[in-house]
Order: structure tokens, then C-alpha cells, then sequence
């Protein structure tokens, strides 16, 4: 299937913001330089300024959270200092203009980058199904009115009651003739529908109406907007996407090991997160713990022992400060993102890279004992070794056209100089996506078949 791309009346927005990114970005240099030689010395001061806002405004797109607030913080103080400083000198309309071309320099370079792509269309299906937990997200999907709303929209709505099993569910669902089948739940729910419409070739549909909803982030789903989720199902366009499974179990999101994974293994968890993530560090990490029985192997075949973390996901995570952090740039390249967190130790001399990543199609842990792990956020004890593999092209996604249809990380780059050579990409009408490399197999892990 063809790489979606952005709709032509997306396509035009982008491509004219980028354009309009570029040109203010110009703006700004040269009004900064002509004043740096017209005036000299004085006219440094205002460059000064100028660069300081310039820079203050492209972090304000490159970061999230409190970092696009500094930057943003520093363009601002930066403008007021200058006016502060240069009002006197017969700069106010320079000041004035440098402002301005700033602020269109950031705005238009955020709609440049803003993840919305057009899907593959497809033909909406006669008996589409969707599966809803009542319990998910503490009853989102009630609070919004959701299986009224399927009603409306032709769906057939079946409620997931207590100790009932999902999967047998779904599977009887189809049996009984559903061409299509949506989830409204939590991320663990998402990966038992999506393993079930996988093994039946059906279309599958992410609703959010879960807590974090993590996979209907990186599938491009408008997480806020639960009922109009449901459009994928009667109109909606499609995707092929990874899925990769764990000891034979199937995850959409990632798996971890380690630390994180035994503080979710106590009945404390859900109701003192961070206290029982602070009660299990010392006992994991210590002599004898269990993330120091983890054995690894690094993409080099060096085998190694011990991690304070490592995080298997289906695709590779983005981490970092960077825009669109903690979330998936893809979720259709064949390959698992590995990140492995070394445990500290001050006794012996540390590793070379504390944090490394990688991507592999298979991936394997050894251990002495069964290794807990947290599978989409959900508690599992799996008998060891444990092996993870990636199931590419498995899974055919339908999303509603007036959702994004990319992760938040598909456009946003990392970097000002990546951001900028995306921008002039962009601007010439080229594929904005920021897609991680495809790469060949970092090693086959001993004890594996040969492929």
C-alpha cells in the first residue's frame, strides 16, 4: 500500500506554510544583518536581539511542554529588552518588524508541521462491530455516550461484562458474519481486538475511551474525541500497521522490564504510582534483584547483565525533550524499538552508553526466573527467556478522515537543522514525514533460528 499523504487541500496548506516559514525566517536575518552593518557597532546589540528571538521562536516549535514555553519566554524578553535598550536609538519599527516576522516565522512553521496525512481510502464496511468496557478510563465511554452514538452510525455495540473473555468475544462476533470490529477501551483491550481482526484480515478501529490511550495517539486518533472515533467504521480511510507480540502474546504499544515492570506488578500500584515506583528501585536494583538477572544482548553481540530498564516496543519510541517525545514517529517500518537504561553502580566503572536504542525485528532476554513485565501498561509474570517479535504489516487500521492519521512525531522533526532542511522539503512539495531509517537487523540474538 502507497505511504499516506497528506490530503491536496492539506497538502497546499502545508506547502504554503512552509514557504511562509522560510520567507519569514529570511525576514528576520536579514533585517537583523542590515542593521548589524548600517549601524556598527550599535547595530550588533540588535542583532543580538534578533538571533535571541529567532532561536527563542524555532525552539518554541521543536519543543514541548515547558520547554516550547522557555523558548517562547526568551524570544519575548529578548524582543522587550530590545525595545528597553534600542527605542531610543531609532530602532522601534526594526524591533517592531523583527516581532512580527518571528512570530509569523513560528506560527507558520508549527501548521508546516502539524501531523495530519491523508489515508488509503476504503470501503466502508456492511456489519461493523464495536466492542465496548464500560469499566475503561472510568467510564468514558458512558460519559460520552458512545454506544448510543455507534446505534446512529449502523455499528452493532457489544459490552465487555465482567470476567468475560475479550478475545472469545470478538472471535464469536466474527463468526457470526462482522466484516470490521472497533475497541473502546484501554490499551491492553486495543491489543486483543487488533490480534483477533489481524488473524481474521478484518479492519480494526482504535476508540479511545481508555485512560491514556496511547495507541490511538501514535495511529494519529483525536484521543479527545471518543464519538467521532466512531467514524471510522462508516467512512473512515485505512492503514496498514505493525503489531509485535511477546512469548506469543500480542502488544500494540511496548513492553517493559525492569524496575517499572514490578512496582505494576503490586495491588498498590493503580491507587500510589510514584510510592510504589520509589518502594520497588532499591529492591530491583539491588544485589540480587531482579533486573540485575537480566541478560541482553547490545546490536553488537556483546552479551550484557543487568538493566534498570528495558523497553521492547512495536516500532521505535522518540525520546528526549524534542516535539512529539514519548511517542512512536512510525508504526509501520518492521522493526522493534529497543531501549535499554543500565542500572547505576557505583562500585564498578560504568558503561559506555547508559541509554542505548535500537531496532531489530526480534529481540531476547534471559533470565534465571519468570521476569515480570508490564505489557501495555498491564501486569504479566512470563516464564523466561523472553522473546519479542515483530508481526510486520499485520494489522489494516481504519481511522475517521477528520483525524491527523499520523503520531504527533511523524512530522515534527528533531533538531533545528532537521527542522529547517524539512521545511525547505516541505516548501518544494516533498513527503513532510520524519521517518526513522529503515535499518538491517542490529544481530541476531543467540539462541534464535536464522531467518
Amino acid at each position: 500500500m502507497p505511504a499516506p499523504r497528506p490530503p491536496r487541500g492539506r497538502r497546499r496548506r502545508r506547502r504554503t506554510a512552509a514557504v511562509l516559514a522560510l520567507t519569514a525566517a529570511a525576514w528576520v536575518a536579514v533585517l537583523g544583518l542590515a542593521a548589524a552593518v548600517d549601524d556598527f557597532p550599535r547595530g550588533l546589540l540588535l542583532a543580538g536581539c534578533g538571533a535571541l528571538v529567532a532561536a527563542g521562536a524555532w525552539e518554541g516549535v521543536l519543543r514541548r511542554g515547558w520547554g516550547r514555553v522557555a523558548g517562547l519566554a526568551v524570544a519575548g524578553a529578548a524582543l522587550g529588552g530590545g525595545v528597553l535598550l534600542l527605542m531610543d536609538e531609532g530602532y522601534s519599527r526594526t524591533l517592531l518588524l523583527l516581532g512580527l516576522g518571528a512570530a509569523v516565522w513560528h506560527a507558520a512553521a508549527r501548521s508546516a508541521f502539524r501531523p495530519e496525512v491523508e489515508l488509503a481510502p476504503a470501503t466502508p464496511p456492511r456489519r461493523p462491530v464495536v466492542v465496548v468496557n464500560p469499566r475503561s478510563g472510568d467510564g468514558r465511554a458512558a460519559r460520552t455516550g458512545l454506544a448510543a452514538a455507534a446505534r446512529d452510525r449502523g455499528i452493532a455495540v457489544l459490552e465487555l461484562q465482567p470476567g468475560q473473555d475479550l478475545a472469545a468475544l470478538v472471535r464469536s462476533a466474527v463468526d457470526a458474519g462482522a466484516d470490521a470490529v472497533g475497541m473502546a477501551g484501554g490499551d491492553g483491550s486495543q491489543a486483543v481486538v487488533a490480534a483477533v481482526a489481524a488473524d481474521a484480515g478484518l479492519p480494526y478501529a482504535c476508540i479511545p475511551a481508555g485512560t491514556r490511550n496511547h495507541f490511538a495517539l501514535d495511529l494519529g486518533v483525536d484521543r479527545s474525541d471518543v464519538v467521532g472515533a466512531l467514524d471510522a467504521l462508516v467512512g473512515g480511510g485505512e492503514r496498514v500497521v505493525d503489531l509485535a507480540e511477546v512469548n506469543g502474546r500480542v502488544f500494540v504499544n511496548n513492553v517493559s522490564l525492569g524496575v517499572y515492570a514490578e512496582a505494576v506488578q503490586h495491588h498498590r500500584y493503580r491507587a500510589a504510582k510514584v510510592r510504589t515506583l520509589l518502594g520497588t528501585v532499591p529492591r530491583s536494583l539491588a544485589a540480587g534483584g531482579g533486573s540485575r538477572d537480566l541478560t541482553w544482548t547490545t546490536p553488537g553481540g556483546r552479551r550484557l547483565r543487568g538493566a534498570a530498564v528495558i523497553l521492547v516496543g512495536n516500532n521505535q519510541y522518540r525520546l528526549g525533550g524534542a516535539a512529539g517525545a514519548g511517542t512512536r514517529p512510525a508504526v509501520d517500518q518492521g522493526l522493534l524499538g529497543v531501549t535499554v537504561v543500565d542500572p547505576p553502580d557505583g562500585r564498578t566503572q560504568p558503561r559506555r552508553r547508559p541509554v542505548r536504542q535500537w531496532t531489530t525485528p526480534e529481540f531476547r532476554v534471559e533470565a534465571p526466573q519468570p521476569v515480570p513485565v508490564g505489557i501495555d501498561g498491564e501486569a504479566a509474570v512470563l516464564e523466561a527467556p523472553v522473546v519479542f517479535r515483530v508481526r510486520p504489516a499485520a494489522l489494516r487500521v481504519r481511522i475517521a478522515a477528520h483525524h491527523p492519521g499520523a503520531s504527533p512525531s511523524a512530522i515534527e522533526p528533531v533538531g533545528a537543522l532537521a527542522a529547517l532542511r524539512a521545511l525547505v522539503r516541505i516548501a518544494a512539495g516533498g513527503d513532510p514525514r520524519q521517518l526513522p531509517p529503515r535499518v538491517p537487523p542490529a544481530v541476531r540474538q543467540p539462541g534464535q533460528p536464522a531467518r
